[in-house]
């Protein structure tokens, strides 16, 4: 059974009509299929969805990355990679069902995957915690990511969780800690690792994750420091103003990829990546092979000066660039015209109020 949002209203009531059509079956016993009737109702659909998903705005794309029949990263996995095979638990507490790991093989290459897994169903749901990790997962993921470090294995993430899980039990042991340790580690490597936020990708639970070579979003996938509702009712106090918060807080892969904060858009199918899981599963993975064959012929050192560079370079006018030392690593940051002039008064003002001052007696004087 297929799930509709509420702009998919027309959208719903014309494939209600075309399932009628097709069923060979009709009010008084078996009746001919009308192909030509089917045909033009398949074509208004596509121009349906061609016209409402072309014109979706912000929080109607929030919505649509939390499909309940959009791929989950458990589907992914399994069309994307040969031979995976699971790891579990942090050695210190237990096993994050929320979060898969394990090793497999993309275009015959080692990788480590990592997957944030909401669940299928109701029951699969409460056991995956809706994709909301806990410190374990994090220690989990940091475990694996340093034993793909050791082997010089690139490291793939999907990114779909609303954040990290808030609860009592998860901060006595040490959610921020492992939150920001998760970062650490990411950011450390000296392997490519490659995020795909395929759904939601909710504040520090995601960017434990995500702070990596490449960062690519679905077309209708969402990137963000907290959720629309959440931001709604710290700044309106009113949960219900979500439309104005989504919009204001830029967190389509369109606007994101504009700021420089990911790297990469993947075109979904008409409709969105629930209308056709295997096309966009296909499309995945040539984007992350094309990715990981261009870390192929960088060194440790490269692969990290590249991170390091990507993260320093955001939310900078001109950014960092490489300085003319011997050191080739080294970043310095280029400053415009106007930032240097600020910068030369303040580090003179002393100079420059002495000659004001000067200035001023000598017209005092002069005047009297």
């Amino acid at each position: 059974m297929k799930n509709y949002l509420e702009f998919e209203k027309e959208i719903k009531t014309l494939e209600e009509e075309l399932d009628g059509l097709k069923s060979p079956f009709g009010s008084e016993g078996i009746a001919e299929v009308d192909t030509k009737k089917i045909q033009g109702i398949e074509n208004e659909i596509n121009e349906k969805l061609q016209l409402t998903y072309s014109n979706l705005n912000s929080w109607q794309k929030t919505l649509v990355a939390r499909h309940e029949d959009r791929p989950k990263a458990n589907f992914y996995i399994k069309k994307i990679f040969n031979q995976f095979t699971i790891l579990s638990g942090d050695r210190y507490f237990g096993d994050d069902k929320s979060i898969i790991a394990g090793f497999g093989l993309i275009d015959n290459k080692s990788v480590l995957v990592l997957g944030q897994e909401k669940g299928e169903d109701l029951n699969s749901r409460i056991e995956r915690n809706f994709g909301m990790m806990r410190p374990e997962g994090y220690r989990k993921c940091i475990r694996l990511m340093k034993l793909a470090e050791r082997f010089q294995i690139p490291v793939i993430s999907f990114i779909d969780t609303p954040g990290a899980y808030p609860g009592v039990g998860a901060e006595q042991r040490g959610q921020a800690s492992a939150i920001a340790n998760s970062i650490d580690c990411c950011m450390s490597l000296t392997v490519p690792n490659i995020s795909v936020i395929i759904g939601e990708g909710g504040s520090g639970g995601a960017i434990a994750l995500a702070s990596s070579n490449k960062v690519i979003m679905l077309e209708n996938s969402i990137y963000s420091v907290i959720s629309p509702e959440g931001c709604a009712a710290i700044l309106w106090r009113d949960p219900h103003k979500s439309l104005e918060a989504a919009e204001a807080m830029k967190l389509t892969a369109k606007d994101l990829l504009n700021f420089g904060i990911i790297d990469e858009v993947i075109n979904e199918p008409l409709g969105g990546a629930h209308r056709d899981p295997d096309l966009i599963a296909e499309n995945i993975k040539n984007s992350l092979v094309k990715n990981l064959k261009s870390f192929e012929n960088l060194s440790k050192d490269e692969i990290f000066e590249n991170r390091k560079a990507k993260f320093l370079k955001i939310g900078r006018d001109q950014g960092f660039s490489k300085s003319s030392s011997l050191n080739e690593s080294s970043l310095s940051y280029s400053e415009t015209i106007f930032q240097k002039i600020i910068s030369h008064i303040k580090a003179n003002k002393v100079i420059y109020l002495g000659s004001g001052l000067t200035i001023l007696a000598g017209l005092v004087a002069f005047i009297y």
